[in-house]
């Protein structure tokens, strides 16, 4: 009788939650179907406990991409909201699933705690990973030691590295060292990256673009700038020239320090090498040249990029509309928004409430109004917060 009586709720509770998903239940969703739509909501939901319930209608799996995505999502909101409990019980609960006792599932659950910045609940669950049946490896430790990243506890990942590799016999690979430099890079103690490429030689691990692009940007974060040219000669050293990955963060980092006539010597360098360069590198130089005052130039490259072949992205467009619209040329960020609007591609709101009322400002009401009715129709969701600003426009 009491089988009897759990199998009815685990029945119902299955309904309750395939409606969450698919009000029409009378039509069943194919998994696929219900990604989508377990992402879609869970974009738009606040309250803690309605997350967990759309994520659990979707069964979700690290396999899947979308859901990958949906997990995402979920953590980035509950951690928003303060939800750490909720967030320890819905993983805690997964791992009764038996399709997720596995390494992979472990691993992603130990990055999602870092995601939520609860570090200390990742190195349980790795502890802990035998409870299950699954043994570490390399995976699961370059999970928790990039968990260690995105809980910016920079500090404990050259300690996990060192105890955690000898007391499970875990034997490093590429990826462990990338971290592990890219820590040391993030506590500005780049130097010590030349250790890390000291023991990956000794261990017969080949550096790569990662390795070296990370020290790089390290250098240039501390403006050790005799550091950047050792690590461009142990680049040589190691038979890899510099492609275009490297370039763009050699030029992001000196857009960053507010050099970005170096970035852009270093830009025509590549030209006359006949490199190729993209939108990532056209972005760099158009961020860095408006952020320190010169649109002119900022202007000018981003005319420059359609006459090369290179087509502007949506953050080289969203840079450019919000730098025009904060220095009060309008007009032009308007031709700018339309190219962009055009495309699919939606700046954020207050670049949007800032071009509108710019607009408003100089006598072009009309184009104003015009794109509020755009905004509000791509983005039903924020209607009221339109119709305030659209109230306020002059009549």
């Amino acid at each position: 009788m009491a089988l009897f009586s759990l199998l009815r709720l685990r029945l119902r509770l299955h309904r309750n939650f395939s409606t969450i998903l698919n009000p029409d239940s009378s039509t069943p969703l194919s998994s696929k179907a219900k990604s989508r739509a377990a992402l879609s909501l869970l974009k738009t939901e606040s309250n803690p406990q309605r997350i967990i319930d759309i994520c659990k209608s979707a069964s979700l799996s690290p396999v899947s991409h979308l859901d990958r995505i949906s997990f995402s999502v979920a953590i980035s909101k509950l951690t928003g909201s303060k939800s750490f409990d909720f967030i320890r019980n819905f993983l805690e609960d997964l791992k009764s699933r038996p399709d997720l006792r596995n390494e992979r599932f472990i691993s992603h659950s130990i990055v999602l705690y870092g995601q939520a910045g609860m570090l200390d609940q990742a190195i349980q669950t790795f502890e802990k990973m035998h409870q299950v049946g699954v043994n570490p490896s390399v995976k699961s430790l370059n999970a928790l030691l990039f968990s260690c990243i995105l809980a910016k506890k920079y500090d404990e990942v050259n300690r996990i590295f060192v105890d955690f590799s000898e007391k499970y016999s875990i034997t490093p690979n590429l990826d462990t060292y990338n971290t592990v430099i890219k820590a040391f890079c993030e506590l500005g103690k780049s130097g010590s990256g030349f250790s890390i490429l000291a023991g990956m030689d000794r261990k017969g691990v080949k550096p790569n673009a990662t390795s070296f692009g990370t020290l790089l940007a390290g250098f240039y974060n501390e403006e050790k700038y005799d550091d950047v040219g050792k690590v461009l000669k142990l680049m040589e050293e190691h038979g890899m020239r510099p492609g275009l990955s490297i370039y763009n963060i050699r030029i992001q980092s000196l857009c960053k320090l507010r050099k970005s006539s170096e970035a852009k010597a270093l830009y025509e360098g590549m030209l006359s090498r006949g490199m190729k360069v993209n939108s990532v590198t056209y972005g760099h130089l158009i961020h860095g040249f408006a952020r320190e005052g010169n649109l002119e130039q900022a202007k000018e490259l981003f005319r420059s990029m359609t006459k090369r072949g290179c087509k502007p992205d949506g953050p080289c467009y969203f840079t450019m509309l919000h730098f025009l619209c904060q220095s009060k040329d309008f007009e032009t960020a308007l031709e700018i928004c339309k190219e962009c609007t055009a495309k699919g591609w939606y700046p954020n709101f207050s670049t949007m409430k800032l071009l509108i009322e710019g607009l408003a400002s100089i006598s072009k009401v009309d184009e104003a109004r015009e794109l509020v009715g755009q905004v509000k129709e791509k983005f039903s969701g924020k209607a009221d917060l339109w119709d305030e600003i659209e109230k306020s426009l002059p009549q």
